[in-house]
């Protein structure tokens, strides 16, 4: 069994975002050499989610709001009180309570099945990454597993 190991740097321009990364996937799946097995797409963060879903513009704006509906920016959130919060700061520290939140929604990565080296997406399907907090730059793990 192979194994290929990729990684994607993404820079992001506002939050949310969803921002289509299929094309690089299947450009990391072509390099591979990979015919038959598994695409495990992987965002390194806690405030950046993977998702499969359908790439129509009303829709991805359907979605956004949909995530600040479900946990608003302006929301209180007791991340984002420093005052009391200790761990897991760093100097340049944001509320962003809102974004690990929003993360519980959604999650960390999606699995592809491979077959004669095509990624077996239904019809409508692209791989998103989408931005939660702030514009930054991510990474994207894809591993790719098979014969």
């Amino acid at each position: 069994m192979k194994t290929q190991l990729h990684c994607l740097k993404v820079e992001t321009t506002r939050a949310p975002e969803f921002i289509d990364i299929t094309q690089q996937v299947r450009e990391c799946v072509s390099e591979s050499r990979v015919l038959n097995g598994l695409v495990v797409v992987f965002s390194r963060h806690t405030t950046a989610a993977i998702k499969i879903n359908e790439h129509e513009p009303l829709l991805l704006q359907d979605m956004e709001q949909f995530l600040e509906r479900m946990s608003p920016r302006d929301g209180e959130y007791r991340h984002n009180d420093f005052t009391v919060r200790t761990v897991n700061m760093t100097e340049d520290e944001c509320p962003n309570g809102h974004s690990h939140c929003q993360h519980l929604f959604l999650g960390t990565s999606e699995s592809i099945p491979l077959v004669d080296g095509i990624m077996q997406f239904g019809r409508w399907q692209s791989i998103f990454l989408i931005e939660l907090d702030h514009p930054r730059p991510r990474e994207v793990v894809i591993q790719i597993l098979g014969e």
